[in-house]
């Protein structure tokens, strides 16, 4: 008998053990599915384009989806806004899927899925997050993506993050999306010079996460601070003057160090107010 007649039963076998190792093709994912911590149910095409509006994705943008299912939101990220793209998904017929998909759509150079475990995998990097996954979840992983660098922008399907408030409320029909942007830490005392002519003057802020207070001591005098916020790394505040007039501050708070303006005044039609410097240090935490 010749050898490759003898041999083809066993080229068969391994053709076999190969093609069953390969995700299928058919495979279709079905709502509701359960995954590892979470069913399945793609976020609605119009909240996706809505969520990724709202956080001004573009070609500069890394964007990390967190529970990727079928690509859709990568894919969306990179089809419509020009980003880069990648998701993680536990499930690996799930990536599989999703990654064809992202070929399918013609943007497989730009979009790449993970097969891992969104609480190991590094996203440190990305500069937009997404995910549509459960309140407990969001809570887990709250502290890795605060920790992340300020000004990365964290958008979330149906599901908040307990107290840390959204910056913005979706609404796509009946479905809702949530808008964070990861603050800078600004809490403690502050040397700011440019506030006053005689010199530095002391600054005080307290912090939850996006949201601050604080008092601003001038002349002697301490007075509370006037609609202070805080988006990512630039920090606004307004006071008033000894003189009763009221400035409006606007900063970048860059470690322990930030650097502004005086605003305005306003409605003042052609007349140019002299450019007023801000720098500060921080003294303490």
């Amino acid at each position: 008998m010749p050898k490759f007649t003898r041999l083809w039963p066993l080229v068969a076998l391994l053709l076999l053990q190969a093609c069953s190792s390969l995700p299928p093709e058919t495979y279709a994912p079905k709502l509701g599915q359960m995954g590892k911590d979470v069913m399945w149910l793609p976020t609605r095409d119009e909240l996706v384009t809505q969520m990724l509006t709202a956080a001004r994705v573009g070609p500069n943008d890394e964007v990390v989806d967190l529970g990727a299912g079928d690509g859709k939101i990568p894919i969306a990220a990179a089809r419509q806004f020009g980003a880069r793209a990648w998701g993680i998904e536990y499930n690996k017929d799930l990536a599989a899927l999703a990654q064809r998909n992202a070929q399918r759509a013609g943007v497989a150079d730009r979009v790449r899925i993970v097969h891992g475990d969104i609480f190991k995998e590094d996203f440190s990097k990305a500069t937009v997050v997404t995910m549509y996954l459960l309140e407990e979840l969001n809570a887990q992983l709250r502290p890795t993506i605060l920790a992340m660098r300020p000004g990365t922008r964290v958008l979330s399907n149906t599901f908040s993050m307990g107290d840390w408030e959204p910056d913005q409320v979706i609404r796509a029909g009946t479905n809702t999306g949530y808008f964070w942007t990861v603050p800078t830490a600004v809490a403690g005392q502050w040397s700011v010079q440019g506030l006053a002519p005689q010199g530095p003057v002391l600054l005080q802020l307290t912090q939850r996460h996006q949201r601050l207070g604080g008092t601003l001591t001038l002349g002697g005098q301490t007075q509370t601070l006037l609609g202070a916020s805080l988006n990512g790394v630039d920090l606004h505040f307004s006071f008033v003057q000894a003189d009763g007039q009221l400035k409006a501050v606007q900063t970048r708070v860059q470690g322990a160090s930030l650097q502004g303006e005086v605003v305005g005044p306003y409605g003042m039609g052609d007349f140019q107010p002299e450019v007023v410097k801000v720098t500060g240090q921080r003294l303490s935490d």
